[in-house]
């Protein structure tokens, strides 16, 4: 069956709420070939039906187009677009109020409500100078709007709290003694080796499963 697809060749082409749906699917017991079919319905736009009725060899290249795009690892993005609004990233963390804190903390690690989160990190824009700029206050954002996200947006801002906790913790090491230096880098070293983005995001969802901000 000759079916025409669109694939996306970037995380800037993929909507939260797609990542959303994929990412739910982990919840339940589903074969490798299940989620190959949802890759292409939920990224492509491909019905089931028409997904079982193309060849092998062309499911599996758009298998492995979207699976190479999912393993990006994309730098923090301060600034997008979406339907017309310019957002921003928050300005400054150390300014954030209890309430948005609370909020960041809550839902940076879950999921199927990260657009929550991001609503705390990126509003829209108010009034810029150069590089400067400030954003409407967080109150009046309804985070539903944040689902249609590009997902290199918010990809790229929950690595950067990873990375930071990372950096953090390093720096840390340098006030213990001997002993508990060498105890504490022998665990970062091995929870290191199961962070990285592998097949289908598991190890990102594992990431983001236990992953609790701290800045202070």
């Amino acid at each position: 069956m000759r079916v025409e697809i669109n694939v996306p060749d970037s995380l800037g082409e993929i909507r939260l709420e797609q990542y959303q749906k994929f990412v739910k699917l982990y919840d339940g017991e589903v074969t490798e070939e299940f989620m190959s079919l949802k890759m292409l319905e939920i990224f492509c736009g491909v019905k089931l039906n028409e997904a079982y009725q193309m060849r092998f060899k062309d499911v599996d290249g758009v298998v492995k187009i979207i699976s190479d795009v999912l393993n990006e690892k994309p730098q923090l993005i301060r600034r997008f677009k979406m339907d017309g609004v310019e957002y921003g990233f928050i300005p400054n963390l150390d300014d954030m109020s209890f309430g948005e804190y609370i909020d960041l903390d809550t839902y940076l690690g879950d999921w199927q409500n990260i657009h929550k989160a991001m609503a705390v990190l990126y509003r829209p824009i108010k009034s810029k100078h150069g590089e400067r700029y400030n954003i409407v206050d967080y109150e009046i954002i309804d985070s539903e709007i944040m689902r249609k996200m590009p997902l290199d947006v918010v990809l790229g801002s929950v690595l950067f709290f990873y990375r930071l906790g990372m950096d953090l913790s390093k720096a840390m090491i340098h006030y213990l003694e001997e002993q508990e230096e060498s105890r504490i880098v022998q665990y970062l070293n091995s929870e290191a080796n199961g962070v990285g983005i592998n097949q289908y995001t598991h190890s990102l969802k594992a990431i983001l499963d236990d992953l609790r901000i701290s800045l202070n």
